[in-house]
């Protein structure tokens, strides 16, 4: 069965044999219940049989070809286990977009009727050699490995897409016959004709999608869950292509599963969402992981009356009220992508209105351009936005204060960064439509913002289709951090989105090029910059990335420092599409930002050996060739090469560029060491700060130095400077904040001050820590080793006491890496 997972390498299996069967598909008809911390429900499963498997006799009895053996079992009669209750089929629809909600409210039975929870298996992806055979009278029957855990799989059956009324249009037989080993190979031809029709069909695809999902079941299928996996069996059939492609799986998750977050608004109201998990979404519905499985998707999630349910569809759903106290709001995709961008919110969002917004921007010069068609909807969770509703119009949700009101130009950049002359700027940039928004031009599209409470997200921001998480961390302060952190999401709209990593571990692919992308984007934004200013803009950004790198790769392992950890290996399968996403699961993982620095040094390096213009044109290159694939690291490379002048080819090699910049640990010597002078403000402090440790307590009129002012970035360089100084005085610091207005600041100046005031153990900033702790959760983990390490008995109190009261409301790896710094 499974063998145990080396604990030490925290690696991510990837069981889902892919290259026998690939989902085309997903239908989930889902109940959110806040009183269990549970999502309950049906999903259906659309297959095609996949690339690699290859029918060995026209009978199709043939066995299947499988050297990494997940994909063949031969199973004991006695394993096979009692039927559920069977359920009644839910009636058709005659609307593409209603769901029937059937099925709700069966109990687990997995402990009556001999199927295994999660817990009563064995850790681990399969071994090489015999790990799914048992003998059953020398039969092998064929395997199908779905990716899960955290789940209760109550019932697995086979669809009976034959039964639906009209379609028989999707199938070349002149009629349906008695034999069974017809009707199955009918049912799987005209899933394969469903699945198959062309884009433009994509209303009608939907629709009978929709009516399959309905069908009656046609035979339950066997099933076990290990810790990884749901293997799903039918006995007698050997082959994939035999195997039913159309499945109806009954679940539900566990309060524990790690694909959901539950916690609670500001306000003390439930809510639940993905929160960009480690394990991605196999604990929240069973799936196929690996990036091979692009597919398209169909959701109805009932809730509550009184919450508002978001998902990373391409509609702009309204909810339909089932019966009182029950709203339904439905969802779909229709561009393939792998099922770890399926993203679902449920709260009691409230929905921001444009008009709310256009007075703020029309009073405020820095917002002075056009903002009359702006395609985007914001949520957020605070009373203190005005709506912009009419009058009487009831509001969605009751808010708290935490949020900054709708004046706040932060916000107002989030809306200008998404608004339709800002998207032109960005398509002029790359020639290409932006995903976010569109990619069909008959379908509307939208793009969703959520801002989520502070201590609810461990990433300042994460972007998946159509919705853009923001942590709140990224609000105060101005626009900057708003403005640069949304570029950098948006650019993922290319390079994430459009285009993906082949393999997980070259995630460099995708946060380097979104890193590189966001100080254009940026650029173009403001518009209002010269040249020369977007050139010291961008020189002191790579010198706080460059300082920040340098910083990470002194404080962490080597092996997580390689942009391409498999080396050679890298995109390589098992035979059945089985793999594994090296350090995976390492719980500090999350918060490295090698593989987004690394990655944009290596791009930074490249645009200035072969110039920034014909740099730019192969990227615009890059994504027309690429659009919609999955790549590696040398697709890019060779690409780019191609257009470089031959007397620069013999400096630069894909074998070079592997061997200096992705096989290895640590920096690069080529091109990255940044030696800026010492900023003159710098040396002011410093000076100031001896002067007035000679001079004692005694205040002196001399002391009083005048400071320019400093934008967001040079602010952060100041404070990185000061940090590296061995003492600062309490009057400095006090005058420091005092001077810029600290504790006024964005988050990233702030986390900078916060680490002074722990260095140098400045007691009336003591608060400010507790604060940032408490409110910017996704910036301030480290924090809580540095107050650590200096072995003060007051900063520890204050690390656990933090810590204390913030512990409920992390994800598991952010508890994990701040309860090994404090015990």
């Amino acid at each position: 069965m499974e063998t145990q997972l080396d604990p030490m390498k925290d690696d991510l299996p990837l069981m889902a044999n892919t290259s026998y069967m690939l989902v085309k598909h997903y239908i989930l008809d889902l109940d959110v219940d806040f009183e269990s911390k549970v999502i309950e429900g049906i999903i259906v499963l659309f297959f095609e049989t996949g690339s690699r498997y290859k029918k060995t006799s026209s009978t199709g009895k043939g066995s299947c070809q499988s050297q990494f053996g997940e994909t063949c079992k031969m199973r004991a009669s006695e394993l096979c286990h009692t039927p559920v209750t069977n359920v009644s089929a839910c009636s058709s629809k005659t609307e593409y977009n209603d769901f029937a909600v059937c099925g709700k409210g069966e109990e687990d039975a997995s402990d009556k009727n001999g199927n295994h929870s999660n817990e009563e298996q064995a850790s681990g992806i399969s071994s090489s050699k015999d790990c799914c055979d048992i003998e059953n009278h020398g039969n092998k029957d064929f395997l199908l490995v779905l990716d899960c855990c955290d789940l209760s799989v109550l019932k697995v059956e086979e669809v009976d897409v034959a039964a639906v009324s009209g379609i028989e249009k999707f199938t070349r037989s002149a009629e349906l016959t008695d034999v069974s080993k017809e009707l199955e190979n009918l049912r799987n031809q005209i899933v394969h004709e469903l699945v198959t029709l062309p884009a433009d069909r994509w209303k009608e695809q939907l629709y009978y999608f929709t009516r399959c999902s309905q069908a009656p079941g046609c035979g339950e299928l066997l099933f076990t869950t290990g810790t990884w996996s749901l293997e799903i069996w039918k006995s007698g059939i050997q082959t994939p292509t035999d195997f039913p492609h159309a499945i109806r799986i009954w679940y539900k998750t566990k309060p524990e599963g790690r694909s959901v977050t539950w916690t609670t608004d500001q306000s003390g109201r439930p809510c639940v969402y993905t929160m960009g998990s480690p394990i991605n979404n196999r604990a929240l519905f069973p799936c196929q992981e690996p990036p091979i499985a692009l597919s398209t998707w169909q959701a109805s999630v009932q809730t509550a009356a009184g919450f508002v349910v978001l998902m990373s569809g391409e509609n702009s759903a309204e909810p339909v009220q089932l019966r009182e106290g029950s709203l339904s709001w439905y969802y779909y995709v229709t561009m393939p992508m792998p099922a770890s961008t399926f993203t679902i919110a449920v709260g009691c969002w409230q929905e921001v209105k444009q008009q709310s917004f256009t007075a703020a921007i029309q009073t405020n010069t820095e917002f002075s351009l056009p903002f009359s068609q702006a395609d985007f909807r914001l949520w957020c969770t605070d009373d203190s936005c005005s709506t912009g509703c009419p009058p009487g119009t009831p509001p969605r949700v009751r808010f708290s204060k935490a949020v900054p009101r709708h004046t706040d130009p932060s916000l107002c950049w989030a809306l200008w960064l998404c608004h339709p002359r800002c998207r032109t700027l960005h398509l002029s940039l790359l020639n290409f439509t932006l995903f976010l928004l569109s990619h069909t031009s008959s379908l509307s599209r939208y793009l969703c913002k959520m801002a989520l409470p502070s201590d609810m997200f461990t990433s300042p921001s994460s972007l998946v289709p159509h919705i853009i998480f923001l942590s709140q961390s990224v609000l105060p302060g101005g626009s900057h951090l708003c403005g640069t952190r949304l570029c950098h999401e948006i650019a993922h709209a290319w390079f994430g989105l459009a285009i993906g990593a082949r393999d997980w571990t070259e995630e460099w692919i995708s946060e380097g090029f979104a890193t590189f992308l966001e100080d254009i984007f940026w650029a173009r934004a403001q518009q209002q910059l010269s040249h020369d200013e977007v050139r010291g803009q961008q020189e002191l950004k790579a010198l706080l990335r460059w300082r920040r790198l340098r910083d990470e790769v002194q404080n962490s392992e080597e092996e997580l420092q390689v942009l391409r950890p498999k080396k050679e290996s890298t995109g390589e399968l098992s035979e059945s599409g089985a793999s594994v996403v090296k350090h995976g699961l390492k719980a500090e993982k999350i918060f490295m930002q090698v593989h987004y620095l690394k990655g944009y040094f290596l791009l930074r390096s490249l645009a200035r050996t072969i110039g920034d213009a014909s740099y730019l044109a192969s990227l615009r290159k890059f994504v027309h060739r690429f659009h919609g694939q999955l790549v590696l690291s040398q697709d890019f490379l060779c690409m780019l090469l191609e257009d470089i002048p031959e007397q620069k080819k013999s400096e630069l090699t894909v074998e070079s560029i592997f061997q200096n910049w992705l096989d290895t640990s640590g920096i690069p010597k080529v091109n990255t060491k940044y030696q800026f002078p010492i900023p003159s403000g710098v040396t002011k402090w410093i000076q100031t700060n001896q002067r007035i440790r000679k001079s004692g307590k005694k205040k002196r009129k001399q002391d009083e130095v005048v400071f320019q002012k400093l934008l967001p970035d040079q602010l952060v360089l100041l404070l990185e400077y000061l940090l590296e100084e061995k003492t600062l005085c309490p009057r400095i610091l006090q005058c420091l904040e005092k001077t810029y207005q600290l504790r006024e600041q964005d988050a990233e100046v702030r986390h900078r001050w916060c680490e002074l005031v722990v260095k140098h153990k400045y007691v009336p900033g003591y608060g400010d820590v507790a604060k940032f702790l408490r409110e910017d959760q996704a910036m301030g983990v480290y924090l809580y080793g540095e107050l650590m390490v200096n072995e003060d008995a007051k900063q520890q109190e204050l690390a656990h006491k933090c810590f204390a009261a913030a512990r409920e409301h992390m994800d598991a790896s952010s508890a994990k890496v701040v309860a090994e710094m404090l015990f």
